[in-house]
């Protein structure tokens, strides 16, 4: 049986369609944001979605603060870290389906703008 040229055409976009959603979702997947807070004293790390994963106190920390100024650097410390995580984010979603092909052009695509 001899598939339709327009057919198998529209099978293979469909097929490299769903091959490149699933790199995509990888690439999200193992974003991890780790930004300190003011005083470098807590280190937390997010996933894309803003869920903490791990969190980091140095030593002495909860010892030299008292809990609301511990509230605070931790609260700070995930605010950075969900933005550095929703900022890798958008850069995976605006790569332009035609950059999408290689390492290269992703990279280059999800580098900071420099003026």
């Amino acid at each position: 049986m001899t598939i339709h040229p327009d057919v198998q055409a529209a099978l293979d976009a469909a097929r490299e369609l769903r091959h490149k959603i699933a790199d995509m979702r990888e690439r999200i997947d193992s974003i991890r944001a780790r930004r300190p807070s003011p005083s470098g004293a807590v280190i937390p790390e997010v996933d894309a979605m803003g869920r903490l994963t791990d969190l980091y106190l140095a030593p002495g920390t909860a010892d030299r603060l008292t809990g609301a100024e511990l509230a605070a650097e931790i609260m700070a410390a995930i605010r950075e870290s969900t933005g550095d995580a929703a900022r890798q984010y958008q850069a995976i979603m605006d790569v332009p389906p035609s950059m999408g092909d290689d390492e290269e052009s992703v990279s280059a695509a999800s580098a900071p703008n420099q003026a």
